[in-house]
């Protein structure tokens, strides 16, 4: 007999804890950037952002439960999922309930943002909202096609800096943009990671993802280029004096990448390449922290 579990603890599965990096990180980043420039920290309008950020992300996740049973993609055997309604016998009306009640929150947060900032943020956070749901759901989830890295990396890595960002200094600058482009490229490796788990059971569904027409061996490669190519560009904008040197702090994230990558060229199981998935997102947040203090020490 199926076990429903606590509702915290339900709510904390259907979170995923180990990809809320993708959106806390970039936050964190974005504000630091404009502390730098500008000296000042708005406490609420941070704390508003990086509380709607970490729901849209929860949100997509819940999207994607919900849409990815329905298709018929997560079983009971699935690996990486939240299994509250493979595992733990949640209603699937109950997952896509939940869904948009954390969309809704996030887009209340959204309101008090533009509020505080400009009211030209709701047309770019009605997109965001879109893109959340239309990465999982619709007639054709951007995740199963090869245009996921770009997505998810553009609107969660690029974009969430910028707006983080902007919300701070009400304004933004070329070097800004320049900065952010690291955290897409991370962001979109963590999806790749995913996508190769996932291989296998995406192909047997029918989607069309970048790694599906890589194949294992170069998606592998794929994902290896794309996490020093965050580091290269990084020792770039050093060079080009756009970001400080304390910033190459951020190069320890090699630590964690090197084994993500090493993981996922020696197993073959989805389970066994579970750890490198978590490998990949680590470095995200290894990255970004480390990147983050070589900001803050600049600006200190």
């Amino acid at each position: 007999m199926t076990t429903t579990p606590s509702p915290l603890r339900l709510l904390w599965k259907l979170f995923r804890p180990h990809t809320l990096t993708a959106s806390f990180v970039p936050v964190l980043v974005g504000t630091a950037l404009a502390w730098k420039t500008t000296g000042r920290l708005d406490g609420p309008l941070f704390g508003a952002m990086l509380v709607a950020c970490v729901l849209i992300q929860a949100a997509t996740n819940m999207f994607n439960e919900y849409f990815d049973y329905v298709s018929g993609l997560d079983t009971a055997e699935s690996v990486g999922i939240a299994g509250a309604i493979t595992q733990d016998g949640v209603a699937p009306r109950t997952i896509l309930s939940l869904a948009i009640s954390t969309l809704t929150v996030a887009g209340v947060l959204g309101v008090y943002i533009c509020a505080r900032s400009s009211w030209w943020l709701i047309p770019i956070g009605a997109v965001c909202a879109a893109v959340g749901y239309l990465y999982a759901g619709g007639p054709y989830p951007i995740s199963a096609t090869p245009f996921g890295e770009i997505f998810a990396g553009g609107f969660m890595g690029t974009g969430i800096v910028l707006l983080a960002c902007f919300i701070q200094q009400r304004t933004l600058h070329a070097g800004d943009v320049l900065l952010s482009i690291p955290f897409a490229i991370l962001i979109g490796a963590i999806l790749t990671a995913n996508n190769i788990r996932d291989l296998e059971g995406d192909k047997q569904n029918g989607r069309r993802t970048l790694v599906i027409y890589l194949g294992h061996t170069r998606a592998v490669w794929f994902l290896a280029a794309s996490l020093l190519a965050a580091n290269l560009w990084t020792v770039g904008l050093v060079l080009a004096r756009i970001a400080p040197p304390w910033t190459l702090l951020s190069l320890g994230s090699l630590v964690p990448a090197t084994l993500a990558v090493r993981l996922f060229r020696s197993a073959s199981a989805p389970a066994a390449m579970m750890t490198g998935m978590q490998r990949v997102a680590q470095t995200n947040t290894v990255f970004g922290v480390l990147f983050l203090i070589g900001l803050l020490l600049r600006a200190a």
